[in-house]
């Protein structure tokens, strides 16, 4: 692929499926986003919406494995592009991509650190005072700078888990694994076992449509599609891991696939047993900080102590989603700069020797997320911002190489381990008609009419990274990147990349 291998190739097939299964994180991943489908319209966008975009993302990832087997390299989606794309356009689209890419990974890892920092003050809440106000922060909630404090812990704790502990991660996903499904299982038959407010119909649980959000039913409906959406998004991170893989050319895309299918089944054991014990829709949809779940499992088992045994597997996922997210973005932020791609590229292309992994983009991406975190002080729906520029440059950095390989007739996936056939045609154009949704759609508010303080943040952020972009391209990129030094497409290594000795003779991987 024409890159020295400097990662340390310690996960299977299994440890890269479950570390794809915690980057999506599910139940978590649903946990904190399940106010968007409940105001979009109840029970019926929670579980159909669910399914719905589970089979969309499904056809994403056996389109990226498709692909992923043919280059399996740490820069992923980006280097794809630029491998598969006509020669004409190969340097800009895969410029394009592979900002998207790394935005999405940054910003998808800030939305998890933000979602986990406002779920774990939701949790402490289920605990109340003598007036029935959470004990943190009280009726109004906890000021914004112990919201941002919070936020800016556990975004360093996930960043110190993954520097030490690199060697052990896949350990950690397997770990997580595991516990999810224990902690699935115990949400389910207590909440369903108990019931305290009793249960709902089946058919009110899987049909019941009441949209709140002041959008037309079926636009609402679609909007809620972000819960899902967010929770899927992370289907694509885990190739920037290629390099840590054994034999990635056929587990990466196996695992890949293998995750939503788990990821599925998983999120339906989760928020089924939900919409059957569910409160009010009014109630939770008023509620300030945005979190119902808690809400949900404190009113099903009737007590708080109850509500936060049963929260604490979420709480523990969240933090080894971070982790993993943490992992992933710093991994793609490396790649893409080792090609000299993004402003400071040799300090962030290098590689920690004793640490065994790229430090400095670690450090970058925890910056970057910290700085961007400041917008809470600005607006308290901020995290709408994070989680729809996630979603959108990711789903559209997955369009990328997809797009080019049905431009050349899908030609250069054929000789892949993993390949299609005529049903990749099919799921190719799945892919691409979701990614042409996916861009309106999350940048939408969740609401109207909506305040000026709680407008959706989510173009202004994607605006601002894409001004970053093309003025680093227009000052130095069109003349001095090339693109990934690939000398099968009669391309050499710039300077850049020849400074930070990534393909020197006779150690190509």
């Amino acid at each position: 692929m024409g890159y020295k291998s400097e990662l340390v190739r310690t996960r299977s097939t299994w440890h890269v499926a479950f570390m794809s299964f915690v980057l999506a994180s599910i139940p978590y991943g649903l946990a904190t986003t399940l106010y968007y489908p409940l105001q979009g319209g109840g029970p019926a966008v929670v579980i159909w919406g669910w399914i719905l975009v589970s089979l969309i993302i499904l056809c994403v990832a056996s389109s990226l494995g498709e692909i992923t087997s043919v280059y399996p390299t740490a820069g992923g989606v980006y280097y794809q592009t630029f491998m598969l794309a006509p020669a004409r356009i190969r340097r800009v689209s895969a410029y394009i991509c592979g900002w998207c890419y790394v935005v999405g990974n940054i910003t998808i890892t800030l939305a998890v650190q933000f979602g986990t920092t406002l779920f774990f003050v939701a949790c402490v809440n289920v605990f109340t005072d003598e007036d029935g106000n959470g004990i943190w922060g009280g009726e109004a909630g906890p000021p914004a700078w112990q919201i941002f404090l919070t936020f800016v812990g556990v975004t360093v704790v996930c960043n110190i888990i993954s520097t030490c502990g690199n060697k052990y991660l896949h350990h950690l996903d397997t770990f997580a694994i595991f516990w999810t499904f224990a902690g699935i299982i115990a949400i389910l038959v207590t909440v369903l076992a108990v019931a305290k407010q009793g249960r709902h119909s089946a058919k009110y649980a899987f049909t019941d449509f009441e949209p709140t959000s002041g959008w037309p039913a079926g636009w609402s409906f679609m909007v809620g599609l972000l819960h899902a959406g967010y929770a899927t998004s992370s289907t694509g991170m885990v190739i920037s891991m290629c390099e840590e893989v054994q034999h990635p050319a056929t587990q990466v895309p196996k695992a890949m696939v293998i995750t939503i299918l788990i990821n599925t089944v998983g999120g339906l054991l989760f928020l089924v047993p939900l919409m059957f014990v569910l409160p009010d829709l009014a109630m939770l949809v008023g509620l300030a900080n945005g979190q119902p779940t808690p809400v949900i499992i404190k009113s099903a088992v009737g007590s708080a102590g109850g509500a936060i045994g049963l929260l604490l597997p979420l709480m523990v996922l969240a933090i080894l989603c971070g982790v993993a997210c943490t992992t992933a973005a710093s991994r793609c932020t490396w790649a893409f700069a080792r090609d000299g791609a993004i402003p400071g590229s040799q300090w962030l292309s290098q590689v920690h020797t004793k640490l065994e992994l790229p430090f400095n983009a670690m450090m970058f991406s925890m910056v970057v997320q910290i700085a961007l975190g400041a917008i809470y002080f600005g607006s308290p729906t901020a995290f709408n911002a994070f989680s729809g520029v996630g979603v959108i440059s990711l789903t559209l950095s997955y369009a990328a190489p997809i797009a080019v390989s049905m431009l050349e007739g899908r030609r250069q996936v054929k000789g892949g381990k993993f390949y299609l056939g005529q049903w990749g045609w099919v799921l190719n154009i799945v892919a691409l008609a979701w990614s042409c949704l996916a861009l309106p759609l999350f940048c939408m508010p969740a609401y109207v009419p909506i305040p000026v303080q709680n407008i959706n943040y989510a173009p202004v952020v994607l605006v601002g990274f894409v001004v970053i972009a093309s003025a680093w391209y227009i000052l130095w990129g069109r003349k001095n990147y090339r693109g990934p030094p690939t000398e099968s497409v009669g391309l050499h290594p710039t300077a850049s990349n020849q400074a930070a000795d990534i393909n020197p003779p006779n150690k190509k991987d």
